[in-house]
Protein backbone atom coordinates (compact mmCIF):
# COMPACT_ATOMS: atom_id res chain seq x y z
CA UNK A 1 0.00 0.00 0.00
CA UNK A 2 1.06 3.81 -0.62
CA UNK A 3 2.20 5.29 2.53
CA UNK A 4 -0.90 7.82 2.51
CA UNK A 5 -3.34 5.23 1.99
CA UNK A 6 -0.98 3.04 4.95
CA UNK A 7 -1.70 6.18 7.12
CA UNK A 8 -4.95 6.65 7.03
CA UNK A 9 -6.44 3.50 7.61
CA UNK A 10 -4.29 2.69 10.25
CA UNK A 11 -5.19 6.04 11.73
CA UNK A 12 -9.18 5.33 11.55
CA UNK A 13 -8.42 1.78 12.59
CA UNK A 14 -6.69 2.87 15.74
CA UNK A 15 -9.05 5.37 16.71
CA UNK A 16 -12.05 3.30 16.31
CA UNK A 17 -9.82 0.26 18.84
CA UNK A 18 -9.14 2.96 21.55
CA UNK A 19 -12.61 4.72 21.64
CA UNK A 20 -14.06 1.17 21.62
CA UNK A 21 -11.79 0.09 24.44
CA UNK A 22 -12.65 3.37 26.68
CA UNK A 23 -16.08 3.55 26.17
CA UNK A 24 -16.16 -0.01 27.78
CA UNK A 25 -13.69 0.90 30.27
CA UNK A 26 -16.21 3.49 30.82
CA UNK A 27 -18.77 1.40 30.81
CA UNK A 28 -17.40 -0.92 33.32
CA UNK A 29 -16.12 2.20 35.53
CA UNK A 30 -19.57 3.97 36.05
CA UNK A 31 -21.94 0.98 36.33
CA UNK A 32 -22.09 -2.10 38.70
CA UNK A 33 -18.49 -2.46 39.48
CA UNK A 34 -17.90 1.24 40.18
CA UNK A 35 -15.17 2.74 39.86
CA UNK A 36 -12.69 0.82 42.14
CA UNK A 37 -14.07 -1.89 40.20
CA UNK A 38 -13.39 -1.00 37.24
CA UNK A 39 -9.88 0.87 37.83
CA UNK A 40 -8.07 -2.64 36.76
CA UNK A 41 -9.73 -2.74 33.48
CA UNK A 42 -9.29 0.78 33.38
CA UNK A 43 -5.71 0.24 33.63
CA UNK A 44 -5.23 -2.29 31.40
CA UNK A 45 -7.54 -0.30 28.92
CA UNK A 46 -4.97 2.68 28.97
CA UNK A 47 -1.28 0.08 27.96
CA UNK A 48 -3.43 -1.46 25.36
CA UNK A 49 -4.20 1.90 23.92
CA UNK A 50 -0.56 2.70 24.45
CA UNK A 51 0.26 -0.23 22.66
CA UNK A 52 -1.77 0.26 19.66
CA UNK A 53 -0.18 4.15 19.03
CA UNK A 54 2.84 2.66 19.29
CA UNK A 55 2.52 -0.14 16.86
CA UNK A 56 0.43 2.92 14.44
CA UNK A 57 3.54 4.83 14.74
CA UNK A 58 6.32 2.23 13.66
CA UNK A 59 4.54 0.47 11.29
CA UNK A 60 2.72 3.82 9.36
CA UNK A 61 4.38 6.94 10.53
CA UNK A 62 8.03 6.60 11.39
CA UNK A 63 10.17 6.27 8.19
CA UNK A 64 12.11 2.65 7.71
Amino acid sequence: MSYGVKLIVGLIGTLILCVFIGGLSQSISSGFAGFWGGFPFMIIAIIVCGMAVYDFWDECVRKK
